[in-house]
């Protein structure tokens, strides 16, 4: 086990939906610790960076257009294994495919606003908190 940080995001459906509570409290439940956390709108030079891997696919341009429609929740969440905790927790990307439980697989209502974003590795982390609450 090892003690790590990861970048997590409430997209803006949940926000404007008024899940925000009850999400950050199954965070909170799983002992994680929230050592940042911001309601904030995001700039078109963030979700181009948060998301650079997928310009040029199909969805892009749409992804992009959603996640800076509207007020996020920024967070940076740290514990033990973190990132694979926080990945179990919010459920596969597709929350048609999410095991009910999970986050996405309770609150999710699309593919395209599928209530959180999380980092899929310790390294993508490090460079989303970058992004996201730079020094």
């Amino acid at each position: 086990m090892a003690y790590e940080q990861t970048y997590l995001m409430i997209k803006p459906d949940a926000v404007a939906g008024g899940k925000m509570g009850r999400i950050v409290s199954r965070l909170e439940d799983t002992g994680l610790k929230i050592e940042r956390m911001e309601l904030a709108q995001l700039t078109f030079e963030q979700a181009a960076a948060n998301y650079a891997e997928h310009e040029g696919k199909p969805f892009y341009d749409s992804l992009i257009a959603y996640i800076v429609s509207g007020p996020v929740v920024k967070m940076v969440v740290a514990g033990e294994d973190a990132v694979a905790v926080c990945r179990k927790l919010l459920g596969a990307t597709n929350p048609a495919e999410a095991a009910p439980g999970t986050i996405r697989g309770d609150f999710g209502l699309t593919l395209d606003a599928n209530v959180m974003h999380g980092s899929d590795s310790p390294e993508s982390a490090a460079r989303e908190i970058g992004i996201f609450f730079p020094a």
